[in-house]
């Protein structure tokens, strides 16, 4: 079920872009994006997305996001509810890694996403930017906002995984219930818009690092990071305001490394997630065949490889029944 695709399957949507870049793709990709919304919403009643839409519009709006304009103008092209709830909701799990190449000369992050909701497999779009800071290119879908995994060539990539939820009370519904209302007051960035500040502005790996670990935000998040060196790999623990780093060669799952922080985890099975994501050797083929259960599993969207010193990765979408696309294999973008 692993194995390359034939081309019945399609390929990934690669859009070369600019700095309005999640705007841009929805404008190249309006077709895509109405396809992909009617599979994400299927399961929800149009009240019920327009509750989400003013909900999430109003945080949005409290915690003075910088992309809430951007966001009116992808909602006004989309003319459907789903752009502001779809742009908040953090319910994913991932397994990551970052270390050195096989032959020691590069690091590269490899990097699986699972989220819960279908077609993001199946519509997952590649957008080379033209940043200021240099091009990069971002996995993701048109009228996301955010970044969750992405590589810059020659100056690093880097991917989200969900942090464990706080647990003040020990009740789990209480405790969801107090994350919600410290996030409503909350005004810092949130993980994935961090991230994409990140690759806008950050010029190296170290810069990167240094972002990541002491930027202010708004929930915890779980950052895996490899530059251009063999030695520049980390994975980034974060809370609002407090961080834990773990030197690479390094891996990731949805619970925390650091043995005093405590938390509710997302996902199953992160031990052993996190234990065979980092027996891998991080070879930059079209060959996933190291994708294995319980990494790969019915909640499986995306598997990528990045190398930023080569300025080059590999990308597959899945769906609960196996690959959803062919694979990408991607050069760095043309100047």
């Amino acid at each position: 079920m692993l194995r390359t695709p034939g081309s019945q399957l399609p390929k990934i949507t690669v859009l070369d872009v600019g700095q309005a870049w999640p705007l841009e793709a929805v404008q190249l990709a309006t077709g895509q994006t109405h396809t992909l919304l009617d599979e994400a919403a299927a399961d929800y009643p149009t009240v019920a997305l327009k509750i989400g839409d003013a909900i999430s519009r109003r945080w949005l709006e409290r915690s003075q996001n910088p992309h809430l304009g951007e966001l009116d103008g992808i909602a006004a092209v989309i003319g459907r509810p789903g752009t502001y709830y779809f742009n908040t909701n953090y319910e994913w799990s991932c397994s990551t890694s970052a270390g050195q190449s096989p032959d020691r000369r590069t690091a590269r992050l490899m990097r699986v996403l699972d989220w819960q909701t279908p077609g993001l497999g199946r519509h997952i779009i590649a957008a080379r930017v033209k940043g200021a800071t240099g091009p990069w290119v971002t996995l993701t879908w048109p009228g996301y906002t955010g970044v969750l995994q992405a590589m810059a060539p020659g100056r690093f990539a880097a991917a989200i995984n969900q942090a464990p939820m706080d647990t003040p009370t020990g009740f789990l519904p209480f405790d969801w219930a107090v994350n919600r209302a410290r996030l409503w007051r909350n005004a810092d960035p949130s993980p994935e818009h961090l991230l994409r500040r990140v690759f806008e502005t950050a010029e190296s790996y170290q810069e990167a690092k240094e972002l990541l670990t002491h930027a202010p935000l708004c929930v915890g998040a779980i950052y895996t990071l490899s530059g251009v060196r063999p030695d520049e790999a980390c994975v980034i623990e974060r809370k609002e305001n407090e961080a834990h780093v773990v030197e690479g060669p390094a891996s990731a799952a949805n619970d925390w490394q650091n043995p005093d922080w405590r938390g509710h985890v997302r996902g199953d099975n992160n031990h052993r997630r996190r234990q065979m994501m980092g027996g891998h050797d991080r070879r930059l083929d079209d060959d996933f065949s190291w994708l294995q259960p319980p990494v790969r599993n019915d909640l499986t969207r995306l598997a990528m490889v990045a190398d930023a010193a080569e300025g080059r990765l590999v990308a597959q979408g899945f769906e609960a029944d196996g690959p959803a696309t062919q694979v990408l294999s991607l050069e760095s973008q043309p100047a």
